[in-house]
Parts: structure tokens; C-alpha cells; sequence
């Protein structure tokens, strides 16, 4: 009898063990739609749901977006628009060059209405409608808000404002930090999700399923049925921009509340309500450049005036020895 109860008992807590692991593993939910990883079903003739754009050269173990060149622009597009309300997005990634301190540009990870468009915000274009979380590894050292690179920010647009390249988007992003993952021999996640309104972003620098938070944003509003892509550049700097894996997964949506009231709304967040003004580097005054020409003027003047006076005192001692010779 007791060998029975216990038996019992394994079969009660194998059950609920296995409940829970179907519950919380967020690979039950995973939309394979969605999602890219390896092998690359159809590589060389595209990929299911996937399409490429400019340089972007599928191999068997990564997509390359850009190679080490220079003045290249790739992108890789979901054709299937998302109608998840609430999702999470793992990017796999790996960045790679030759150089050791300038690198560049970088990519952005999207979730935009418009897809396969070439255009000046890390391949894809400006003015966009969506999300864009962008890996920015150059950095243009402009302005008061300097940061080092790479760095992680992201941007909401309902399709009016324009990434500033020459601010690195300081005056647009929600939130960023700094993530050095270039040059890593192992692959790195950047994980984005989107929450009942809350957009996280997270990384795994290590490769160890660990995410380490990036930044937390709240009242932020994504419409469904946008379209997921990555996309990079290079510029005078380069670098290699391989995406290993993409996988999207869909969260629990609580109960009474519908997908479908998202498909109009226009995205939205908190810093369309206060634009920042856009600070412009301080340009050096007339004045000043005056004042270093003079400087540097009456310097060269007092220089030439100690060679000729030292010239006519060698001159000066040399007369004069010339007469108490003779």
C-alpha cells in the first residue's frame, strides 16, 4: 500500500512538473512564421517568409547583411505581418571587422509598416512608421550628449520625425545604454520585448541564456500587423553584420482584451508629447578665431624681432673686436 501511495505521488508531481514547463516555456508559443534559424530552408533560392534586400548574402550558418566593405547596405524582411499583440523578439547576431578602434555603421532591428525600402537610417528607410531599435557601433562625438559605442537606443514614429545621424538619434530615442559586443568569437542576443504597453530591451553578451537588462520604457503603442526586419550599413567604416537566428514568440494576452483594436492605431510613445529641442554644437565665435590669428601673429613678430636684435648684437660684439685688433 505505501509503494502505492508513492507511485501516486511521482505520477501527481511528474503531471504538474510537466504542466508548469508547458506554461512558462515561451518555446510553446514560439511563431514559426516569424522566425528564422538554421538550417535555412531554400538558401541560395530565398528563404520562406523572409526577403533580402541589397548586399544581404545567405550562407549555412549565418545571413550577412553587410560584408567588411565599405558604402554596402543590406536588409532581411519578414513577409508576414505580425498580428500578435503582445510579442518578444530574440535577434542572434554576430559583428565582426578588421579594424580595432573605428568601426561602423551599425543595424537596427524593426517593426514597421513598410518593408523592403532602401533608405538612410542603417539601410532602411527614414520617417518610418513603427519601431526601430538601433545598434549604432560609430560614433560621430557631436554634441553635448556623447556616449561610447556600440550603443542600444530605440525610436517610436508615427512617420514625422527624422533620424539625426549627426545627434546619433540622442534627440529621439526612448532610452539606450552601452553594449560592446564586436568581435566576440561566440554569437550575442539582443531580446526586445512588447508587454501590455511596455517595450524591454535586454542582451546576452555571453551567450549563457542570461539577458541583462538594457532599458524599460512604459506607455508605449505598436499597432498590430507591421512587419519584423533587420537591416545595416556601412560607410567609410565598415563591418561584417551577421543575424544567426531570429525567433518571436507570443505572449499571453490577458482575457477581454482584443488584437483587433490595434490594427489602426498610430504608434505612440511618451516623447511625442515633449519634444526635446535639437541642440546644435556651440560654433566657435569670429572673436575668438581672431584672437588666435593676433596671438599667433605677435608671436611669429616677436620671434623675428629677437633673431634680427640678436643678429645686430653678434654683428655689434663682432665690430668691436675688429677695432681693438687694429
Amino acid at each position: 500500500m505505501g509503494l502505492l501511495k508513492q507511485f501516486h505521488i511521482f505520477c501527481i508531481s511528474l503531471f504538474l512538473v510537466t504542466t508548469l514547463r508547458a506554461e512558462w516555456n515561451t518555446k510553446d508559443f514560439q511563431k514559426r512564421e516569424h522566425s528564422l534559424v538554421k538550417p535555412y530552408q531554400g538558401a541560395g533560392f530565398g528563404v520562406p517568409n523572409w526577403d533580402f534586400l541589397g548586399s544581404t548574402m545567405v550562407t549555412s550558418n549565418y545571413v550577412r547583411l553587410t560584408p567588411d566593405q565599405r558604402s554596402k547596405q543590406g536588409a532581411l524582411w519578414n513577409s508576414v505581418p505580425c498580428k500578435t499583440r503582445n510579442w518578444e523578439l530574440q535577434v542572434q547576431f554576430k559583428v565582426t571587422g578588421t579594424t580595432k578602434d573605428l568601426f561602423g555603421d551599425g543595424f537596427a532591428i524593426w517593426y514597421a509598416k513598410d518593408r523592403m525600402e532602401y533608405g538612410p537610417v542603417f539601410g532602411s528607410k527614414d520617417l518610418f512608421s513603427g519601431l526601430a531599435v538601433i545598434v549604432d557601433t560609430y560614433s560621430n562625438h557631436n554634441g553635448p550628449h556623447n556616449h561610447n559605442h556600440p550603443y542600444v537606443s530605440a525610436m517610436i514614429n508615427n512617420g514625422t520625425l527624422s533620424y539625426d545621424h549627426d545627434r546619433d538619434g540622442t534627440h529621439t530615442m526612448l532610452g539606450g545604454c552601452e553594449v560592446k559586443f564586436r568581435n566576440f568569437q561566440h554569437e550575442t542576443w539582443l531580446a526586445i520585448r512588447y508587454e501590455n504597453d511596455k517595450l524591454t530591451v535586454s542582451h546576452d553578451l555571453h551567450n549563457k541564456n542570461v539577458w541583462a537588462p538594457c532599458f524599460s520604457i512604459e506607455g508605449v503603442l505598436l499597432p498590430t500587423g507591421y512587419y519584423f526586419g533587420v537591416s545595416a550599413t556601412t560607410g567609410d567604416l565598415s563591418d561584417n553584420h551577421d543575424i544567426i537566428a531570429i525567433k518571436t514568440y507570443e505572449l499571453d494576452t490577458a482575457d477581454g482584451i482584443s488584437k483587433e483594436e490595434r490594427a489602426n492605431i498610430e504608434p505612440h510613445a511618451q516623447y511625442f508629447e515633449s519634444p526635446r529641442d535639437h541642440k546644435a554644437d556651440p560654433e566657435p565665435s569670429s572673436m575668438s578665431g581672431m584672437k588666435t590669428f593676433l596671438l599667433l601673429l605677435f608671436g611669429i613678430l616677436c620671434c623675428i624681432a629677437c633673431v634680427v636684435i640678436g643678429v645686430m648684437i653678434y654683428q655689434n660684439q663682432q665690430e668691436n673686436s675688429r677695432k681693438r685688433f687694429y
